[in-house]
């Protein structure tokens, strides 16, 4: 679950582009449009791995 805690003197443009960075870096919408549509096993299987290597990179 993505979250942004907002400073005390920070606005709310700044915040919103916090969100939408991770948002991004966690490849939430990525995943949306993956499942809006039949994956071949060929397509899953690159998924997969390219989401293995964004864990791994990230741990």
């Amino acid at each position: 679950m993505t979250q942004v805690v907002l400073g005390e003197n920070e606005g709310i443009d700044s915040a919103l582009r916090r969100f939408k960075r991770q948002v991004s870096k966690a490849g939430i919408l990525a995943d949306v449009k993956y499942h809006r549509h039949y994956e071949t096993p060929q397509e899953k299987r690159k998924r997969k791995a390219v989401a293995a290597r964004r864990k791994r990179r990230y741990k």
